[in-house]
């Protein structure tokens, strides 16, 4: 048996552990599959980002390229020169990328490529991008945002920045350190809110109702906070670290990679996964590395390392093979276009795929 991650270790208010309800083990050799749905294009370089700009998939490449694939025609544009691209975010309608040399840029639907800002002697670990088109980047210990007019501010943590983030409300950056979140208005002289947990605290996303902010931990663990109370909620129990958030688009759920199943938490009341268990759905003898809730179902995406793509049902946990397991295809982005109608999926040997989902399914 595939073991799920001792979610035996669940959520609670600090301490209390519930026992996790399992479903069954995948089995993909004799599973509805939507492969034949499914066109593949040779990226060429390991795939850190996919995203849709309008309706156009775009893959973004370590080598420091953004991939187009249009209907019938690709088109390559280059976002950095003699440089790696390290971070990637997009709203669906520009995508923007962080260099190992310090450059953030935009680019644009029509391939135009804009620098946004630079910062010397650094790797840009981290971006962010508003519906809007304020765009915000983290280096060391420096945070800076750029505005939808083009003006720039900027905030130094107390530590190493290794996530941002947008609140889902008002001009407000959530970013992630050592020890805490700080939540921080660039428009305000005031210190920015710090809500403290001791650790190191990776990526971070904010839930799409404004209450609830969530992180990784280097410790195999999530940690969160609601906004209005700062209480803690301390999510544990997975084998290796999650890199992948997903909010369901109710805001009720919230997708996670790091365990060999999809590790869905509830967050439909004030006080969010305390003392609940998650759901787990697409149980493997892999991990699960990359996950993309559906814009408008409850049908979550799922990316494993050993290359497999699955769809889930959340309401009756029934499954459907997008991808069969391809040794060393690790997959490492997976996004949905705006309607639901396509998934782009990118892997780490250098693989794009965009799902088209029958138009009966």
């Amino acid at each position: 048996m595939g073991s799920a991650p001792s979610i035996a270790a669940a959520v609670s208010k600090i301490g209390q552990d519930v026992r996790a309800p399992r479903l069954h083990i995948v089995n993909t050799a004799t599973f509805p599959s939507l492969s034949e749905s499914t066109t593949w294009i040779e990226a060429g370089s390991h795939v850190l980002g996919a995203s849709w700009l309008g309706r156009t998939p775009v893959f973004a490449l370590s080598d420091g390229s953004a991939l187009q694939a249009g209907i019938g025609e690709e088109k390559r544009d280059p976002l950095f020169e003699d440089a790696g691209l390290l971070s990637v975010a997009s709203n669906g309608t520009v995508l923007v990328a962080g260099s190992d040399d310090g450059r953030v840029v935009r680019l644009d639907g029509a391939g135009k490529v804009e620098q946004l800002g630079k910062v010397k002697n650094k790797w840009i670990d981290a971006v962010a991008i508003s519906p809007s088109g304020a765009t915000a980047w983290s280096a060391g210990k420096l945070v800076q945002v750029r505005d939808e007019k083009g003006t720039v501010k900027q905030w130094t943590a107390p530590s190493g920045v290794r996530g941002v983030a947008f609140m889902a409300k008002g001009y407000r950056l959530a970013i992630a350190h050592y020890n805490g979140v700080s939540l921080w208005f660039p428009n305000s002289t005031a210190t920015p809110e710090f809500y403290e947990w001791k650790g190191s605290h990776l990526d971070i996303t904010v839930s799409p109702d404004n209450r609830f902010i969530v992180t990784s931990m280097q410790e195999n663990m999530l940690h969160g906070w609601t906004v209005a109370e700062k209480k803690h909620m301390r999510m544990s129990g997975y084998p290796s670290k999650t890199r992948s958030f997903s909010w369901s688009h109710d805001g009720n759920w919230l997708a996670t990679s790091g365990a060999d199943a999809g590790i869905v938490w509830p967050f439909q009341s004030k006080d969010g996964p305390m003392g609940k268990a998650p759901r787990e759905c697409g149980i493997r003898h892999a991990k699960v590395t990359r996950v993309a809730f559906h814009p408008r179902a409850l049908v979550l995406a799922l990316g494993y390392e050993d290359g497999c793509v699955l769809l889930c049902r959340l309401t009756d946990a029934s499954e459907i093979l997008v991808r069969r397991a391809v040794n060393g295809s690790n997959v490492t982005a997976l996004a949905w276009d705006k309607t639901g109608a396509q998934l782009a999926i990118g892997t780490e040997d250098g693989q794009a795929g965009i799902l088209t989902l029958p138009a009966a399914a």
